[in-house]
This record gives structure tokens, sequence and C-alpha cells, in this order.
């Protein structure tokens, strides 16, 4: 499964370099390998790295604003896999309701929801965490609501207007707001929202691909088999983004969201899965990512997996695939 938080920061770096920053000044302050990231495709940028990088790269570029600039020179290629499946929908409206389903993929600070009614289609960011007065959620949320806006540009090959912007805080500049845009942001309470004319959402995509598009999602859904619910995604995201640090505990991981253990078992079991099949999954999932890489000895795999013994996660490899893991990284 590609990397798809990796695959975004490569850009946001390079969007930087743009700005004239340094990308081994802006990495070095962020506490990120600049080397590694760009050697290793299964390299894991942490939430505090990124938080890290959206504050130095907005300081460097003396620019408030950094993630909604970006926002305007974004590109679906930027999203990898999950930019793919957008850009292969049949309409506006199945390409927005993918990017949706999928924007777990690209962050764990917000879902977005899709509403319809017979004018207007609106799409709705919705915060996932406690904290959505941060700066690295602001910049972040702006980022993919201009992004939405001037993507649909491509996709229809014109230029696209909101009827309705909608953030929850006071704006700085009001005016470079209503020029990226391009309409004025209104203030609403807790409301951060895009809304457009319906007749778009009907609108086909001339760079639809059915047969690719259904080839990329069952890809990106071998890989999620086990997570359906909320939580089970949530969990999921979480150890892979935080894999440098190994699989934690029941303990640790119910500590890291603010729940009992007892509470964190019970939600999963509601939606049919245990916190043991989630980091099975992803121990599987990592597994399989550094051997076909083939950078990395079986027995330091075994050890970033948390497998005090080798043959411990050998047993463990078989059982997940049916062979040993030194036999699959040979083929």
């Amino acid at each position: 499964m590609e990397n798809s938080r990796r695959h975004f920061v490569l850009n946001l770096i390079a969007y930087a370099v743009l700005r004239d920053i340094p990308a081994t000044q802006l990495c070095r302050l962020s506490g990120i390998d600049l080397a590694v990231l760009k050697a290793d495709a299964g390299y894991t940028v942490s939430n505090q790295q990124l938080d890290a990088l959206w504050q130095q790269a907005s300081q460097l570029s003396d620019d408030r604003l950094f993630g909604l600039h970006f926002g305007e020179s974004l590109q679906l290629s930027a999203l990898g896999i999950v930019g793919e499946i957008i850009r292969t929908s049949d309409t506006v409206g199945m390409a927005v309701e993918k990017a949706a389903s999928l924007s777990h993929l690209l962050t764990d600070l917000f879902r977005i929801k899709v509403e319809s009614s017979n004018t207007v289609f609106t799409i709705r960011f919705l915060p996932l965490t406690e904290r959505p007065d941060t700066f690295s959620f602001r910049q972040t949320l702006e980022l993919f609501m201009v992004f939405v806006v001037h993507e649909l540009d491509g996709l229809l090959l014109r230029k696209i207007k909101p009827v309705a912007v909608r953030l929850p805080y006071r704006l700085e500049n009001e005016e470079e707001y209503t020029r990226v845009f391009r309409c004025a942001v209104e203030k609403s309470a807790a409301e951060y929202a895009l809304v457009f004319d319906g007749e778009y959402q009907r609108e086909a995509l001339l760079t639809a691909n059915y047969d690719i598009q259904q080839a990329l999602l069952r890809k990106v859904h071998e890989s999620i088999t086990v997570t359906e619910g909320v939580l089970g995604e949530k969990v999921r995201h979480f150890l892979l983004t935080n894999a440098y640090l190994g699989i934690p505990s029941l303990n640790e991981i119910a500590a890291n969201f603010n729940v009992s253990p007892r509470t964190l078992q019970r939600k999963l079991k509601e939606e049919g899965i245990s916190y043991q099949d989630v980091a099975d999954e992803v121990r599987k999932s990592l597994a399989i990512h550094y051997l076909e890489e083939g950078g990395y000895p079986v027995k330091e795999i075994s050890y970033m997996l948390g497998y005090n013994e080798l043959s411990a996660f050998t047993r463990a490899f078989k059982r997940w695939t049916g062979r040993t893991p030194v036999s699959f990284q040979k083929e």
C-alpha cells in the first residue's frame, strides 16, 4: 500500500522550496531526515513532525496563510493513489464522494461529509480533534478546502466558483481569502464548509476510467479490510503514522485516544474487531512493505515490528501469508 502521508509531505516540501525555503533546513528544524524520507518509501512522518513542518514552513516563508497558498498550487498527483481514484471517477459528485471516503488515508484531523439538495451540494469538513484551534489543524484544513475549489477547475476544464465558503473564525486577511476561494468567506459557528451549485455534481469527467478506478480501489481496500469501523480506521491510521515508535500496547493506545483500555476494546468489539486484529493487520502490512523494499534484513524487520524473537515473527508471517519471511523476500 502506498505511503500517502509521505507522498503528501514530499509535495509540501517541494512547494516550500518554490517559496525559497531550503529543504534541508526545513526538515532539520522539523525533525525529519530528508535523505531517508526521499529514499525510503516506508518512511513514516509522525503527527509531531508534521505539526513542526507546518510551523517551520510558515515561519521561514513569513506566510501565516502558507496552507491556503499551498492549496492553490497542489495537484491531484500529490495525493498519490487517492488522487488517481478521484481523477478516474465518472462525475464530480462521485469524485467528491470517493475523496470523502478515503480522506482518512491523508489526514486524521478531520473527515469529509457530502450533503446534496435540489440546488446545491455541500462539502463539510468535520474535525476529529478536540483542538481545532491549533495551527497545524487550520493550515491542513484550509489547504484541503482550497485544493477542492481549485482542483475542480482541472477536472472540469474551467474555473469554478463556490456558492459559499464557511469558516468558524475571524480572518486575518479577508481580501486574500476572497481571492483564493473566489468568493467572500462567511463566518459560521463551528462550521467548515464549501457549497457548490448542484449542476457541477452531475457533470461527467473527461478523465473517467472505471476499470482503472476499480483496480485502485481494490488495492486500497485490500489493506483496510479489517478496519471497516470509524474507530478501527483511526487506530490503524495512528499505528501506521507512528510505526517508527513500534506497536504500542493496548494500555498505551487507549491512553493516546483518551479512553480506558476496556472502553477501547468495547468500542472496537462493536465494530466487529479487536485491538489485536488491528495491530496484527498493521504488522502484516508493514512486514510485507519492508520485505518488498528489500532494504532491511529479516531479523531487523522482526525487531522493528516488536518481536523479541525471530522465530515468533516467522510464525506470525507464515500464519498471515503461508510463507516464511525469508522465502517471501527472495521472490
